[in-house]
């Protein structure tokens, strides 16, 4: 390539640079205005930033120590009530993995789960409620059994570990869950499944709740459950 034209083309680049900070100045060199809570440290750029390194936790926890966030304001006032002792068990001191005080041309940071500790991982209850739906009063606290922590949803419900939807029994949810209400079910109502011929049924087994099927049966196949009749129980 030409040398001059090499120069050239170096020049219109930097020339468009230079323009572009004189119409857009804000995005070109710098982050936006800080979030009104830091607004006083507008004019202290060094308050949080390092030269030549950026921004460094350890300006973070001058003024806001790990241990009082959540129980104590930067100025020493006690919250109250405290909230969840969520950041004193993060695995390390990481603020930039989650907050910016920039409000302008950075975009908003998610959080990630891997910033927990490790043994601290799976408490979701610590920091999250379950919603208030007939399916999570069942299930208390253990969210993982469906949830992941990359995202809430979709979720992945094993039906299997209860009751097997195979065969005729892959049938949409009302069928069996009336209303959609997931806290019960029911399988009166499909062919055989009529509560005098489920008595005569089960009169040799001496069966008593006849209302809690899974409790012995938990696929179509006549598999058992604790105490069932409807298959051979595993001796070990």
């Amino acid at each position: 390539m030409n040398g001059k034209i090499f120069l050239a083309l170096i020049a219109a680049l930097l020339a468009g640079i230079i323009a572009l900070a004189f119409v857009q100045p804000l995005p070109m060199v710098g982050s936006g205005p800080l979030m009104p809570a830091h607004a006083k440290l507008a004019t202290d750029c060094f308050a949080c930033h390092v030269p030549w390194r950026g921004v460094s936790a350890t300006r973070c926890t001058t003024c806001h120590a790990v241990a009082d966030i959540g129980r104590k304001t930067s100025l020493g006032v006690a919250i109250v009530p405290p909230k969840p002792g969520f950041h004193q068990k993060l695995a390390g001191v990481d603020c930039l993995g989650c907050h910016t005080d920039h409000m302008g041309a950075q975009p908003p940071l998610s959080f990630s789960h891997a910033l927990l500790a490790p043994a601290v991982q799976r408490q979701c209850s610590t920091c999250h409620a379950a919603p208030k739906t007939p399916m999570h009063r069942n299930f208390g606290s253990d969210c993982a059994s469906c949830h992941t922590t990359k995202a809430w949803a979709p979720a992945t419900f094993d039906h299997a570990r209860y009751f097997a939807l195979t065969g005729p029994h892959n049938v949409p949810c009302a069928t069996c869950h009336i209303r959609q209400d997931t806290s019960r079910y029911t399988c009166y109502g499909c062919h055989e499944h009529r509560p005098e011929q489920i008595r005569a049924e089960h009169r040799e087994v001496r069966a008593t709740n006849l209302d809690n099927c899974v409790q012995c049966h938990r696929s179509a196949d006549g598999e058992g459950g604790e105490g069932g009749e409807g298959g051979e129980r595993d001796e070990d």
